[in-house]
């Protein structure tokens, strides 16, 4: 995936900040239109280009689903890592907060 929006940095729009690093799945058109975004979680750094880090390979465990919007995000994580739908959802809440949303999972 791409990491377009790295941790620490602000939404160009609204302006708020991303906790955790936040991209898209080049190719993968998501049903708004756009190509599909995921949340990178378990990552403590940056993933920045100016680490040489705008891409990121990791497992998707889970699909945060928007009741309310079009616009799924995939949950992506470093292999071997688990986590419970309840961190999924604090580690997203900065965004998730304006739409109904929940976590499934295959």
């Amino acid at each position: 995936m791409h990491i377009d929006r790295p941790l620490g940095s602000r939404h160009a729009r609204w302006g708020f900040y991303y906790p955790v690093n936040y991209g898209y799945v080049p190719g993968v058109t998501a049903p708004d239109g756009e190509e599909l975004d995921a949340y990178v979680l378990g990552v403590e750094d940056s993933l920045t280009a100016a680490c040489g880090l705008s891409a990121y390979v990791g497992r998707c465990i889970a699909i945060v689903h928007r009741l309310d919007d079009d616009d799924d995000k995939l949950v992506v994580v470093p292999d071997g890592m688990c986590l419970s739908d309840d961190d999924i959802l604090a580690q997203t809440h900065f965004q998730e907060q304006f739409f109904d949303s929940c976590v499934l999972r295959a």
